[in-house]
């Protein structure tokens, strides 16, 4: 429920010294409109993919469907309609990149995993151009495990003890080495290099014991530092063949950071408040911790203890004068002391009670000196619309008020308390879960079959207040026997939306909150929001008016845009022709305006396609120069979800992958599915193709005579390069002849589109690749009447050739921009009743896909699919949205007998 300022106001409620805010033109009410000016002049976006599997196998294909959505108003969002995909090793290198158009907020695509990639801890990112304004830290970006059996001769498992010896960390790792069906690699030689923080800490060479196994000890000698990184460790087989793997390192000692983080930000003495725990230990992964506070002088004040991944909270009243210490006890046995956080003589303090399903209680307290009357004000907002405003004079050094939950938005709601100078003095986040905010989703399943390889068919109303709404859901189905899932660390549509797109740093196991909705796991929710920050705006920024720099647009459709120059200056009403030479064809034109500036826009093309761009100035005159714009990369920053790092992804996956094995063989014999074969090292001698990248329309390489680059590099003019040395060719002045037909001069094809003769000249020679010759009629017949006198094929340096030069030839510029990946259907088998086409064994584990189901405007849903060959427990899950972004989840699962 997103409301406006003024609506707001007019029904908040009277209750307890609080008492509804009236629109004035006031600075308080100024503030406010900053507020909504803000983050309407700095929308912003967030991405959820929903993926078929959470873990996968390569071979596998990961199969995904994107929602983008409007941060403000939760609906599909209007901004962006580009979305970039990408799969992300463990190097930070991004080994795929999806480019995919994005309508009404939605889009689908999928990476196939293919057998020349390694097994390890990958992410998949993904973002719109216009989220890089406003950092990674909004992207989507998830850690998905990825195992290798079906092209692995080499599975490890690493196990590290930590020691503190000298002040310094000392890990001792042991490494076992065994083949695929667990036999050890003993007596075999392994070089490694260990790395923290992408330095080298320790380099050598061991050997495996009887029982496959190599220890190796490094130590961290900056402990406050370079706590994680990876062994690269290569083992030598007995046939000579090396194998390479990279270990993870996820901490180097067993250290457990503790903080005390009081309610609303601040402690303040002689006020009872809660104060939240966080235990957090070197890997990032919380860790229950029990303890007490002690006085100064070593009396007990009270006890405390975690209850969940290292978080809790108990009341504290820390007294004038005093200074207070955490004795902690870990499950170890070991134990530290932490001094608490210095209460503050004089200040303002903010308590929320969230566990009532009807109502938020919430509670002003401040110290005495405070209590004079001073008018403070509470705001609630979620996105920066405002759900929630009240203001109350300090006569008193509690104040309460309760806030209906109806009247308050899902998702992460923050309520900050502002001073009599409208300063924000405290802030607290809380989560609310509103059913008016749902989409319901009524499952049919009468006629889910539990038969292998039988027909399964599903219906299902899709309702918000039990109205139907016209919704967009994709639908996964796996054999949950084979794909075991993890539910409290699934990320899905509502973890994404609701939760973690709003918080800051890494939240571990999230979808555990949204599985019960006990008085625990609300407890639970409320510890997580008492210790993690808010991070879409900051208070200080919106008051000054401080927002991002706005660097990257909004991408509608996929365009191409550049200026013209002659000399210094822009070219205005300059002729500009755009001409696709590969994977598409069209030819379009333009000109420039006033400051040189060209742009084709609302194109559409595939990956693969190549482009010309030919500039002329209004008088037909060619010597200017394109300057096309180029929109930088991403840069893979560190993943801000590194405690879900696996240390040893084959074991963890091991059940999986075998599994995988055999299906990834059924579908290889039926030829189905292709892999890499690596032979043995040999040296072959083969004729290199030397124009390779060439447009030729032969085929690249199929001319009468070729030059390449290497001929090219001592001259000043082509032409004074290619005079003698095209065999059957003369030139007069710059401009060549075939000696056959020496009336009509040769065309000349650059980058696949046609110039004039004369124009041989305008092209450097180190920018040239290669030059084929067509002469004979079987070469020049493709080109028609344009290669009557003979046809010279120019490529250059840009196409993928063996150089990056990026110099062009003036007035004409070739590219390869990144075009929409195509994306692929998923292949669900059909089984006919009489069994003809039944014979074949069906060892999916993503049993069924579909990126597309829609509920129509009677809120209907339907689809089908077969059953695999295998009995086990069926896990469906559906996501998906309507127009107005009210969210769906549901999961069924049936067994298949």
């Amino acid at each position: 429920m997103k409301l406006s300022i003024r609506l707001v106001l007019s029904f908040l409620l009277i209750i307890l010294g609080f008492s509804a805010f009236k629109m004035d033109d006031d600075p308080f009410t100024q503030l406010l409109k900053k507020l909504e000016d803000y983050t309407n002049k700095y929308p912003q976006e967030k991405v959820h993919l929903h993926l078929d599997k959470p873990y996968y196998a390569i071979g596998d294909d990961i199969w995904f469907k994107a929602y983008v959505l409007d941060a403000k108003s939760s609906a599909p969002s209007a901004l962006s309609e580009i979305l970039y995909v990408e799969l992300i090793n463990e190097k930070d290198s991004v080994k795929k990149q999806l480019k995919l158009p994005v309508v009404g907020g939605i889009t689908w695509g999928d990476f196939k995993l293919a057998d020349t990639l390694s097994e390890g801890n990958y992410r998949i990112r993904a973002y719109t151009n216009y989220m890089r304004n406003f950092g990674t830290a909004f992207f989507f970006d998830k850690s998905i495990k990825i195992g290798n059996s079906w092209a692995n001769k080499v599975f490890t498992d690493t196990q590290y003890d930590f020691k503190r010896e000298n002040n310094t960390d000392k890990v001792t790792a042991t490494i076992h080495f065994e083949d695929k069906v667990g036999l050890a690699y003993k007596n075999s030689e392994v070089s490694y290099d260990v790395q923290l923080d992408y330095k080298s800490v320790e380099k050598g060479k061991t050997k495996t014991n009887v029982n496959g196994d190599a220890v190796i000890t490094f130590v961290n000698t900056t402990a406050n530092s370079n706590k994680s990184g990876k062994i690269i460790a290569t083992i030598t087989l007995d046939n000579k063949q090396k194998v390479v793997k990279s270990i993870p390192i996820t901490s180097t000692s067993n250290d457990v950071d503790v903080q005390f983080l009081p309610e609303g930000g601040n402690l303040i003495e002689d006020l009872p408040q809660k104060i939240a725990i966080k235990a957090v230990n070197a890997a990032g992964h919380g860790e229950n911790v029990k303890g007490t506070i002690v006085e100064d002088k070593g009396a007990e004040v009270t006890a405390f203890e975690t209850t969940y991944l290292g978080m809790g909270n108990f009341i504290f009243n820390a007294q004038a004068g005093k200074v207070y210490t955490a004795k902690i006890k870990f499950a170890d046995g070991s134990s530290k002391d932490i001094k608490m956080p210095l209460a503050q003589k004089s200040g303002y303090a903010i308590a929320i009670n969230n566990l009532d399903t009807a109502k938020v209680s919430l509670k002003i307290m401040s110290s005495a000196d405070l209590v004079n009357g001073a008018e403070l004000k509470v705001v609630g907002q979620q996105a920066g619309n405002i759900c929630y405003v009240s203001k109350a004079k300090m006569d008193k050094q509690v104040l309460m008020a309760n806030i209906l939950k109806k009247n308050l938005p899902s998702g992460i709601v923050q309520f900050t308390l502002f001073s009599a100078t409208n300063e924000p003095v405290a802030e607290r986040l809380i989560f609310v879960k509103n059913k008016a905010d749902q989409l319901d989703i009524a499952l049919n399943t009468t006629t889910v079959s539990n038969n292998k390889k039988a027909k399964t068919t599903v219906t299902f109303d899709a309702t918000n207040q039990q109205k139907p709404e016209v919704s967009s859901f994709s639908v996964a189905v796996t054999n949950a026997s084979k794909v075991a899932p993890d539910e409290d660390n699934e990320t899905n549509i509502l973890t994404s939306f609701l939760l973690t797109s709003d918080l800051a740093g890494y939240v571990e196991k999230p979808n555990h909150y949204f599985l019960k909705d006990d008085v625990a796991t609300q407890k639970e929710l409320d510890n997580l929001l008492l210790t993690q920050g808010w991070r879409r705006f900051l208070w200080k920024n919106v008051i000054s008016g401080v927002g991002p720099s706005i660097t990257y647009g909004a991408e509608k459709s996929l365009a191409i845009s550049g200026t013209i120059m002659k000399g210094n200056k822009p070219v205005a009403g300059g002729k500009v022709m755009l001409m696709a030479t590969k994977g598409s064809t069209f030819i379009i034109d333009t000109v420039t305006n006033a400051e040189g500036k060209f742009v084709f826009d609302h194109l559409s093309f595939g990956d693969s396609t190549k482009f010309v761009v030919q500039a002329r100035t209004k008088t037909e005159r060619k010597f200017v120069d394109i300057n096309i714009d180029m929109v930088p990369g991403q840069v893979v920053t560190k993943s801000k979800n590194s405690p879900d790092i696996e240390i040893n992804v084959n074991n963890s996956l091991m059940k999986y992958i075998k599994e995988s094995d055999n299906y990834f063989n059924e579908m290889t014999r039926l030829g189905l599915l292709g892999r890499t074969i690596k032979l043995d090292e040999v040296t072959i001698t083969e004729k290199k193709n030397p124009a390779k990248n060439s447009a030729n329309l032969n085929g690249a390489g199929r001319a009468d005579f070729i030059m390449t680059s290497e001929n090219l590099s001592t001259c000043i003019t082509l032409s004074q390069c290619l005079q003698g040395r095209l065999p059957g060719v003369i030139f007069r002045g710059s401009v060549p002849y075939l000696m056959r037909s020496q009336n009509t001069p040769m065309s000349i094809v650059l980058d696949g589109m046609r110039v004039e003769s004369e124009f041989l000249d305008n092209i450097v020679p180190n920018d040239v690749e290669s030059i084929e010759l067509l002469k004979s009629i079987g070469n020049t017949a493709i080109y028609g009447s344009q290669g009557g006198g003979g046809v010279l094929v120019i490529t250059t340096k840009r196409g993928g050739g063996t150089s990056n030069y990026n110099r062009y030839a003036p007035g004409i510029v070739s590219l390869n921009p990144k075009g929409f990946s195509v994306s692929r259907v998923f292949y669900s088998p059909q089984y006919n009743e009489d069994a003809t086409n039944n014979k074949g064994k069906d060892l999916r584990t993503t049993i069924y896909w579909n990126p597309q189901v829609i509920a129509q405007q009677d809120g209907k849903a339907r689809f089908e699919f077969y059953n695999a060959d295998e009995p086990g427990s069926y896990r469906m899950v559906i996501e998906g949205l309507d127009a107005s972004g009210h969210l769906a989840r549901k999961v069924y699962t049936y067994e298949v007998k």
